[in-house]
């Protein structure tokens, strides 16, 4: 037998023998999953009103289609909830990092209520800080944009350090917000966790959210609060 057969008779050989490990492959790839996770779930004690907060996010599908559903709010301790939304979007995988999300979101409280359509992108940057980056138009016309972003630090297997910041952009004033024009808020934690188990960890930190620009020009004309430092305390967990 000529070099060149068992050379072709070795790769055909080698072919066959990896076929069912890459059928395997595929089918974890398109196999179905879930996952629902409560970020925040905490509260958060400030000067006026204390309040409890939210913040989870879930998903179904594959390593490369998902359908996604968002929701972050406020209540105070006492009184009706004055901040509620909701996203529900399908998520593509664009790249071994980010996947590309689309869909619609709609905001329950401040009134009045309002719908808007999403495209974003949600994944790992560099030095594995967690983003999610979105636009919003809603029914109304009005162009937005949300950043988000956060990071772990293990300072030990169980102790977990997540900064985090959130800053919200408007191409437009908004009245019925008393929202301005340009950069109209941003917002820096810190959390502290500890993981009983990875799927279960209480938490204390701080949060502080300012509001900026013409936005801040609007909440001192309605003598509203401008900035707050709050203390949390909640836990976060997922399954």
């Amino acid at each position: 037998m000529t070099v060149f057969r068992k050379t072709v008779l070795s790769l055909a050989v080698g072919a066959l023998l990896s076929f069912p490990l890459a059928v395997q492959a595929a089918e974890l790839d398109n196999m179905v999953q879930s996952f629902l996770e409560f970020e925040q779930l905490e509260h958060r004690s400030q000067k006026g009103t204390d309040v409890w907060a939210w913040d989870a996010q879930g998903w179904i599908g594959t390593d490369t289609d998902k359908l996604w559903l968002k929701t972050e709010g406020e209540a105070p301790e006492k009184g009706k909830v004055h901040e509620a939304g909701v996203q529900l979007l399908y998520s593509r995988m664009v790249s071994d990092f980010f996947d590309l999300q689309a869909g619609l979101r709609h905001d329950f409280r401040p009134a009045p209520e309002r719908t808007y359509a999403v495209v974003g992108l949600k994944g790992m940057a560099k030095y594995f800080i967690e983003t999610d980056m979105a636009a919003f138009v809603s029914e109304k016309g009005d162009l937005s944009a949300r950043f988000k972003a956060e990071a772990d630090l293990l300072l030990t297997q169980r102790l977990v350090l997540e900064p985090s910041i959130e800053t919200n952009l408007f191409a437009q004033d908004v009245k019925e917000y008393d929202v301005g024009k340009g950069i109209a808020d941003v917002g820096l934690g810190l959390r502290l966790r500890y993981e009983v188990r990875r799927e279960f960890a209480p938490y204390v930190g701080v949060n502080w959210t300012r509001k900026l620009g013409e936005t801040a020009v609007r909440a001192r004309a309605e003598n509203e609060r401008r900035e707050d430092l709050a203390l949390v305390v909640g836990v976060r967990f997922w399954f």
